[in-house]
Protein backbone atom coordinates (compact mmCIF):
# COMPACT_ATOMS: atom_id res chain seq x y z
CA UNK A 1 0.00 0.00 0.00
CA UNK A 2 1.10 3.52 -0.78
CA UNK A 3 0.22 6.49 1.07
CA UNK A 4 1.19 9.94 -0.40
CA UNK A 5 1.80 13.58 1.48
CA UNK A 6 2.94 16.73 0.43
CA UNK A 7 5.52 17.29 3.23
CA UNK A 8 8.09 15.07 4.46
CA UNK A 9 7.89 15.57 7.81
CA UNK A 10 4.42 14.61 7.56
CA UNK A 11 5.02 11.25 5.65
CA UNK A 12 8.01 10.81 8.11
CA UNK A 13 5.53 10.65 11.08
CA UNK A 14 3.41 8.25 9.63
CA UNK A 15 6.64 6.37 8.30
CA UNK A 16 7.70 6.12 12.08
CA UNK A 17 4.37 5.50 13.56
CA UNK A 18 3.23 2.73 11.07
CA UNK A 19 6.35 0.97 9.78
CA UNK A 20 6.89 2.47 6.61
CA UNK A 21 9.36 3.43 4.27
CA UNK A 22 10.01 7.31 2.76
CA UNK A 23 10.47 8.00 -0.57
CA UNK A 24 10.29 10.97 -3.49
CA UNK A 25 8.13 10.38 -5.93
CA UNK A 26 7.07 12.40 -9.34
CA UNK A 27 3.84 12.25 -11.22
CA UNK A 28 3.96 11.67 -14.76
CA UNK A 29 5.14 14.46 -16.44
CA UNK A 30 6.19 16.89 -13.80
CA UNK A 31 9.81 18.33 -13.47
CA UNK A 32 9.57 20.64 -10.83
CA UNK A 33 11.22 18.91 -7.88
CA UNK A 34 9.34 20.77 -5.37
CA UNK A 35 6.22 19.52 -6.95
CA UNK A 36 6.35 15.90 -6.04
CA UNK A 37 4.96 14.04 -3.27
CA UNK A 38 6.64 11.98 -0.73
CA UNK A 39 5.58 8.64 -0.38
CA UNK A 40 5.26 5.83 2.45
CA UNK A 41 5.62 2.49 1.07
CA UNK A 42 3.62 0.17 3.70
CA UNK A 43 3.33 -3.49 3.98
CA UNK A 44 0.36 -4.15 6.61
CA UNK A 45 -1.34 -2.03 8.49
CA UNK A 46 -4.12 -1.29 10.54
CA UNK A 47 -6.17 0.50 7.78
CA UNK A 48 -8.24 1.98 10.41
CA UNK A 49 -5.35 4.18 11.55
CA UNK A 50 -4.18 4.89 8.60
CA UNK A 51 -7.20 6.66 7.91
CA UNK A 52 -6.96 8.76 10.87
CA UNK A 53 -3.11 9.63 10.27
CA UNK A 54 -4.32 10.44 6.52
CA UNK A 55 -6.70 12.92 7.76
CA UNK A 56 -4.43 14.26 10.35
CA UNK A 57 -1.79 14.72 7.54
CA UNK A 58 -3.91 15.41 4.81
CA UNK A 59 -2.71 12.37 2.48
CA UNK A 60 -3.94 9.84 0.13
CA UNK A 61 -3.49 6.63 -1.15
CA UNK A 62 -2.58 5.04 -4.49
CA UNK A 63 -5.49 2.78 -6.24
CA UNK A 64 -3.09 -0.81 -6.80
CA UNK A 65 -3.02 -1.11 -10.62
CA UNK A 66 -3.34 -4.50 -10.23
CA UNK A 67 -6.98 -4.21 -9.28
CA UNK A 68 -9.20 -4.65 -12.04
CA UNK A 69 -12.27 -2.77 -12.86
CA UNK A 70 -15.59 -4.70 -12.52
CA UNK A 71 -16.48 -6.10 -16.21
CA UNK A 72 -18.72 -4.53 -17.67
CA UNK A 73 -22.53 -5.44 -17.91
CA UNK A 74 -22.95 -7.34 -21.31
CA UNK A 75 -24.22 -5.43 -24.53
CA UNK A 76 -27.75 -6.77 -25.87
CA UNK A 77 -27.57 -9.19 -28.65
CA UNK A 78 -30.15 -7.39 -30.66
CA UNK A 79 -30.99 -3.49 -31.61
CA UNK A 80 -34.24 -2.37 -29.16
CA UNK A 81 -37.05 -2.21 -31.27
CA UNK A 82 -39.31 0.73 -30.27
CA UNK A 83 -41.94 0.15 -32.37
CA UNK A 84 -43.50 -3.25 -33.61
CA UNK A 85 -45.42 -2.99 -36.85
Amino acid sequence: MIAYFWEQDDAEAVAAELGGEVRRERFHGEDDDEDHPWIVVLAEVDEVRLDELLDTYDGWLETPADETPAAPPPLPAEPRRFKTR
